[in-house]
């Protein structure tokens, strides 16, 4: 497939998983919410896409050898051993979902996300730090990056409230910036693993790890949740949701860069949003409707880059 035939697909793709990821939000939020613990109900959804990916990925061939490339990767330094820690990176977007959607609303976390998210795909994609190498901080990116920021701010300026608004938007405002990590290493290890399921699957076990490590703290300074279990089954679906999101992330960063992906995931997840309220409710707004389509513009505008010379893909590693 031609290269500019890759990059329309990978960016349908991440736009598509964006989407997946404002549904993922929702139903995170909403089970924190009755459980009375966001970091526990994120823990129990991500560990579910886990146990799915741990009996999945080593059942098939491709599966094993691309966990035998990934281990001789990490062996003989060609992949350091911190790539395999982005899972971190997806244990914070989660568990902020968890514990601050229902209180800031989807838009004002996808704003504080795509925040953090611009600034750290720019750093990303300039110190090399995805599989495609370093990829220079043009006048177009930039442009992109800042108009994305805008249009989310737009989109969610409605619901941007007082000082403990500002301070819940801390937690998804870093997670933002540690996703754009997170993108970059989870592309390095699926390209070591010729796969993006090993990738898949190592970033859920670092993500379980880190959210029961949380969770443990969080129970140590606020006693155990006092809510209980959703009956509706839907809202177990997270997790799986989030093994197409993180699959598609470790394919897509390498065609597209740390930071078009990044915008592109924001574009999906406004777009999402959008489909949600209208189902759900509230309506969305005028401002909400004029934030997504900046985004579009945002997205392409950033995406330019592919006329720009190839980049350079000595990246440190």
């Amino acid at each position: 497939m031609e290269i500019r035939s890759r990059r329309v697909l990978a960016l349908a793709a991440t736009v598509a998983a964006g989407v997946g990821l404002a549904g993922q939000a929702r139903l995170n939020g909403e089970f924190g919410a009755r459980l009375g613990d966001g970091i526990g109900a994120s823990l129990l959804t991500t560990a579910m896409g886990m146990v799915v990916l741990l009996a999945l990925v080593p059942a098939f061939p491709a599966g094993r050898r691309g966990i035998r490339r990934l281990r001789t990767a990490v062996r003989e330094g060609q992949l350091r051993w911190w790539h395999c820690l982005g899972g971190i990176s997806g244990a914070l977007i989660v568990g902020g979902q968890g514990i601050t959607v229902t209180s800031l609303g989807v838009a004002l976390f996808t704003v504080a996300i795509v925040a953090g998210t611009a600034g750290g795909s720019l750093a990303a994609d300039r110190w090399g730090l995805g599989p495609g190498g370093v990829r220079p901080v043009t006048a177009a990116r930039l442009g992109g990056a800042a108009l994305c920021v805008l249009a989310v701010v737009i989109a969610g300026a409605d619901r941007i409230g007082g000082a403990s608004t500002l301070a819940l938007v801390a937690l998804p405002l870093l997670a933002g910036v540690t996703g754009a990590v997170q993108s970059a290493f989870n592309g390095r290890v699926a390209a070591a693993a010729g796969s993006p399921w090993p990738a898949t699957m190592v970033n859920f076990v670092v993500a379980t790890a880190t959210l029961a490590v949380l969770l443990l703290a969080g129970f140590a300074v606020r006693g155990l949740p006092t809510g209980g279990f959703p009956a509706e089954p839907w809202f177990y679906l997270a997790g799986l949701i989030g093994i197409g999101v993180v699959a598609v992330a470790t394919l897509a960063v390498g065609e597209i860069g740390v930071l078009v992906y990044g915008l592109a995931s924001v574009a999906g997840q406004l777009l999402g949003a959008i489909a949600l309220d209208l189902v759900t409710g509230p309506q969305p707004t005028v401002a909400t409707w004029a934030g997504a389509g900046l985004t579009l513009v945002a997205v392409l505008l950033a995406a330019r880059v592919n006329r720009s010379p190839a980049p350079d893909r000595s990246a440190p590693r």
